[in-house]
């Protein structure tokens, strides 16, 4: 779809959401600063990359004037490490564990103050402290908007790669799939988020003719590759999503943006940009049709990378997205 096409599509919907609301409320933020990357590999010249100052880089650039933002809550940044850990092939694991509780800390106590949760910067991980501040306040289920599924496990992971990067395994982990380390949560039975109540969009390697992700073969998870949406627009596959959230009776569910869903011609500064993708106001717009359900809980918003956008013109892009998103 193009720029033109899509705007003709959607132009009059998006224009009638004037007044962004969770169900019947107007959302209040509670802006969350991830600043991590200990679920990324290095670089191939042996580079860390910079996800831990996304958030900082984009309010920067005027993040919190573009959001209703009630409250900042700043995390803990860890130490990245690119050695080994004894007694698990996840590289960073147990820092990110450590993380991922203090963040689901940050994010239930946002629900509770009857607050919307918005985690900014850091990597794909992130989604499994979302997960679990949802599930600790009464919400579940999942919307995962990424270029990839993510959906790595231990038995078919790289051999290349020695070490398993959380970031490529984050919709795994959620599901229960991989090492206790990071799929068994305290005070929750069973993985944080069943497979039935997962809606995957955006993967856009692999589909088979018929749009489906071989990942996924044999399991109850939603999904819509880039492809397809392509084919039944912007309309219909948020139609879809709040259809599977309406009928596994979700409310609450955790939404995650990785930003490397959007196509490499407008987001460069991701570990693993590709085409196709969405642009800039057809992600605004997919999001804010989501959120017009009522039935999202909290969101993450990840992997934008500022080392990999010296001159912040993605950065003011991806900050007028958020907003039109969001705010």
């Amino acid at each position: 779809m193009s720029r033109r096409a899509f705007l003709a599509a959607t132009g009059s919907a998006a224009a009638a959401g004037t007044t962004l609301t969770a169900g019947s409320r107007k959302l209040k933020i509670d802006l969350i600063k991830a600043p991590s990357n200990l679920g990324l590999r290095p670089s191939p010249e042996g580079k860390i990359p910079g996800t831990d100052r996304a958030a900082d880089v984009l309010i920067e650039q005027g993040l919190l004037k573009a959001l209703p933002v009630k409250e900042v809550h700043s995390l803990h940044q860890l130490p990245y490490s690119r050695d080994p850990e004894p007694g698990t092939k996840l590289r960073n694991g147990s820092k990110i564990r450590a993380f991922n509780l203090e963040l689901a800390d940050a994010v239930a106590q946002s629900r509770r103050s009857g607050r919307f949760p918005l985690v900014v910067g850091g990597e794909c991980s992130n989604l499994l402290g979302g997960l679990l501040g949802i599930r600790r306040t009464g919400g579940h289920g999942l919307v995962h908007l990424d270029g990839h599924s993510d959906f790595l496990q231990p038995s078919f992971y790289p051999p290349q790669f020695p070490l398993h990067s959380a970031a490529g395994m984050d919709l795994a982990l959620a599901t229960g799939r991989g090492e206790a380390l990071l799929t068994k949560w305290p005070g929750i039975e069973g993985p944080l988020a069943e497979d039935a109540d997962v809606f995957q969009l955006g993967e856009r390697y692999s589909p088979k003719p018929d749009g489906k992700i071989e990942l996924f073969a044999g399991t109850p998870i939603s999904q819509l590759s880039i492809q397809r949406l392509r084919r039944i627009g912007l309309a219909a596959a948020a139609g879809e999503i709040g259809t599977m959230l309406a009928v596994r009776s979700i409310r609450g569910a955790w939404l995650h943006v990785d930003t490397d869903v959007l196509d490499q011609s407008v987001m460069p500064a991701v570990d693993s940009p590709g085409t196709p993708g969405l642009m800039f106001d057809e992600l605004a717009w997919l999001i804010r049709a989501i959120m017009a359900t009522g039935r999202i809980g909290g969101a993450d918003v990840a992997i934008y990378d500022p080392d990999l956008d010296p001159d912040r013109k993605v950065a003011d892009q991806l900050v007028k997205c958020i907003a039109g998103a969001f705010g």
